[in-house]
């Protein structure tokens, strides 16, 4: 049974950092792409990072490039995403999704297993 649970989802104050942690089960991180999502209240889901499963190439939207980080631990089959300088614009439910490629994808529909989601607020 393939599971994905996110963590670290807190209320942080703008200017501050979280990190993301996205343990996944029942798959291989050598097999599957990671991507974070985020879908803030009246939006649409919007991919946020990816990560490749071969050579651990990545993809970043704009509005995060240069402050958030995505990695993996293959020996934990975990993902991250460290998220820095945050701005109120940030908070969102925080998703992450796996797809059974190599290859990188922004769009949600790209990705075959989701987890829950974890809470993001950034707010002074």
């Amino acid at each position: 049974q393939v599971r994905l649970v996110e963590s670290g989802g807190d209320l942080v104050q703008p200017g501050g950092s979280l990190r993301l942690s996205c343990a996944v089960s029942g798959l291989s991180l050598n097999e599957y792409s990671i991507g974070w999502f985020r879908q803030a209240p009246g939006k649409e889901r919007e991919g946020v990072s990816c990560i490749s499963s071969s050579d651990g190439s990545t993809y970043y939207e704009d509005a995060v490039k240069g402050r958030f980080t995505i990695s993996r631990d293959n020996a934990k089959n975990t993902v991250y995403l460290q998220m820095n300088s945050l701005k109120p614009e940030d908070t969102a439910v925080y998703y992450c999704a796996a797809r059974q490629s190599k290859f990188t994808a922004a769009s949600p529909g790209n990705y075959d297993y989701w987890g829950r989601g974890t809470q993001v607020t950034v707010s002074s």
